[in-house]
């Protein structure tokens, strides 16, 4: 698949996404949204990929929404998977790490808030500041940080648009791990291969259960409930290879199947 808004590289079970849109900071419009939603498409239906990244070029994470774009008369095109192809993905088990390199604004935190891991360089910066341009982060922000760090602190945020950095982030609990700038991508790479050393369906279940449950008010009906994520751990070839390897105290041979 080509691409024109972002680069792709895919090795070793990882896809990593660069946004390429470093003259508009990574802002995002719709051709881009949809074109990432389709290289995320990919990534879900691939078997042989079991993490993805996503980062941005340039100096920047992600910007948010290209207003620029909505102001010269470009039209807002709704993309089913959400912003970036990530916000509205419901469907997805396969864990995805946000490596933030810059400015997160907006979208851009939005983004970042729709993955599972966060890494923030020591230079990232988070905000939510529609309200300051008369618009709303209506694409999981208001949704998603005050399920992170809890309504009153979140609220600090989203009624000021105030920056925050990657270190208070982190203080809050939305960022993962702060890291020196320079080191970001080794970094995420060294988080990738942590999950990589583990069974994917494993990390798919696991995945799957952790946001299914925060979504249930009861932890009783939480546990009691039926994941098809675990059926096919429970049935594949991994829950087998995993004690297996273990008694044989040897590295286990992941198929994700």
């Amino acid at each position: 698949m080509s691409t024109e808004f972002c680069l792709v590289e895919k090795a070793n079970h990882i896809m990593t996404v660069r946004v390429n849109r470093p003259d508009r900071l990574n802002a995002l419009h719709p051709p881009a949204n949809a074109e990432l939603g389709r290289v995320f498409d990919e990534f879900n239906g691939d078997d042989d990929l079991w993490v993805a990244i996503i980062t941005g070029e340039g100096r920047g994470f992600s910007a948010g929404n290209d207003l620029r774009y909505q102001a010269e008369g470009g039209q807002r095109v709704p993309t089913p998977s959400g912003f970036a192809g990530l916000t509205s993905r419901w469907d997805m088990t396969k864990p995805v790490i946000a490596a933030v390199n810059g400015v997160a604004m907006g979208g851009g935190f939005e983004i970042a808030l729709a993955c599972d891991l966060i890494i923030a360089s020591d230079k990232a910066m988070f905000a939510l500041p529609e309200p300051k341009v008369g618009l709303a982060a209506l694409a999981g922000g208001l949704n998603r940080l005050p399920r992170h760090i809890g309504s009153k602190r979140a609220l600090g945020m989203i009624l000021t648009g105030r920056h925050v950095s990657a270190q208070e982030g982190y203080e809050l609990g939305f960022v993962t791990a702060v890291v020196p700038h320079d080191e970001l991508m080794a970094r995420t790479l060294e988080w990738a291969q942590l999950i990589l050393a583990c069974s994917p369906l494993s990390i798919r279940a696991s995945k799957d259960v952790v946001y299914r449950s925060l979504d249930t008010a009861s932890l009783r009906e939480s546990m009691e409930a039926d994941y098809e994520s675990v059926r096919q751990l429970v049935k594949s070839e991994d829950f087998i290879e995993g004690p297996k390897a273990f008694a044989e105290k040897r590295q286990p041979n992941w198929k994700g199947r």
